[in-house]
């Protein structure tokens, strides 16, 4: 904590520390969740008593179906809501175990894991790829349900860990503002490389530019509603997010006529070079299917001629060679993968990527060494 007067720990020292137990409401304000700061300055979400035991009632029970007998573990901090969720919320309200974690390495949550008895993961998909590359596959085959959320995850991803451990990974989309994940799918219902559809308890939608719904397989802003909502603290950007009663979740996503929802990027990592649209992700896919790469990130570079380029930001595996000829190895790689015009044209090498304390990518922060700031 600081020294300043409005410093929180400062404010806490001056009190005594009991309490009297107050009754409150089942729409009494429970706790407040900073966002990640994917886009930029965090903000405050406020979320009721009742809204608590509605993730768990909602995705847990209907996704994960957990036992008194499960072992949750997984890299998101309690600090964060999925993590809340994931490792606290959850287990409680089924009488399940958890194990905690300080931060570990993809490979060390999958060590500990393991020697824990886990039987529910949840991590980020570039963690399932890490434990994958350093041949510790073994070490997740115990597992009953392997949660990825996060981060987008890719078909390829889902049928090599499927490939290598047997595991059918739960994909899903959630939001601090909407407290956990609200589209989702497990079991017979996972059709790989779609994050899923609305879980029992959420109504979800893809809105057009107009706020009408799109037709099917087209592009457009994901809308969700359900027990749990968006309510910013003290924030102006509260108008941005609802609308018409809808959750406007700052992803692009198409609904196919199943109802099964597909991931095309954030709203902010649409990149458009000489007016084509060329959705980040799909060229993270395309590089992380390169032996050479571990991980990237993709996002658009401000170019005076075509308006944005697509940048990439590579990790490569040790021992692999950061030159000219890596670069147009991945641009060729890439072209041969998606469509031509989606390739990379410029690729900067780095020994690790920002991310959150959850895991999650922060691509603000890849945008920000354009301007000069340090990328990590």
């Amino acid at each position: 904590g600081g020294t300043s007067r409005d410093d929180l720990a400062q404010q806490a020292a001056g009190k005594s520390g009991e309490f009297a137990a107050v009754a409150t409401a089942a729409d009494d304000v429970a706790l407040l969740g900073p966002t990640s700061g994917t886009t930029g300055v965090p903000k405050i979400t406020m979320h009721f008593h009742r809204d608590i035991l509605a993730n768990a009632d909602t995705f847990a029970r209907y996704i994960l179906e957990p036992t008194k007998d499960d072992v949750f573990a997984g890299s998101p901090p309690l600090a964060f809501t999925f993590g809340l969720g994931g490792l606290v919320v959850f287990p409680f309200r089924f009488g399940a175990s958890s194990l905690l974690t300080e931060r570990a390495t993809p490979v060390q949550l999958a060590e500990q894991s393991h020697a824990a008895g886990a039987t529910i993961l949840f991590t980020a998909p570039t963690a399932y790829r890490a434990i994958l590359k350093n041949g510790k596959a073994d070490l997740l085959r115990p597992l009953r349900v392997a949660v990825s959320a996060g981060e987008h995850l890719p078909a390829d991803t889902w049928h090599q860990v499927r490939e290598a451990t047997g595991l059918e990974l739960v994909n899903g989309i959630g939001s601090t503002e909407m407290l956990h994940v609200f589209v989702s799918a497990a079991g017979k219902d996972i059709k790989p490389g779609t994050t899923g559809k609305a879980i029992p308890g959420f109504r979800a939608t893809v809105l057009d530019a107009e706020g009408n719904e799109a037709a099917a397989n087209e592009p457009g802003r994901l809308a969700v509603i359900g027990p749990t909502g968006c309510r910013y603290l003290n924030d102006p950007r509260q108008r941005n997010y609802v609308e018409s009663g809808w959750n406007i979740t700052g992803d692009i996503f198409s609904r196919d006529e199943d109802g099964f929802f597909t991931y095309q990027a954030r709203s902010d990592n649409m990149i458009v070079s000489s007016g084509y649209n060329i959705g980040g992700p799909e060229v993270e896919q395309a590089l992380d299917q390169h032996p050479d790469v571990l991980e990237n990130a993709v996002v658009a570079r401000p170019d005076p001629n075509r308006g944005s380029i697509v940048c990439a930001f590579v990790v490569l595996v040790e021992g692999a060679e950061a030159d000219e000829a890596k670069t147009k190895e991945l641009q060729d790689f890439v072209k041969a993968t998606i469509a031509p015009y989606k390739y990379p044209r410029e690729i900067r090498f780095v020994t690790e990527l920002p991310r959150n304390p959850s895991g999650k990518l922060q691509h603000f922060k890849l945008r920000e060494a354009f301007n000069g700031s340090p990328v990590a």
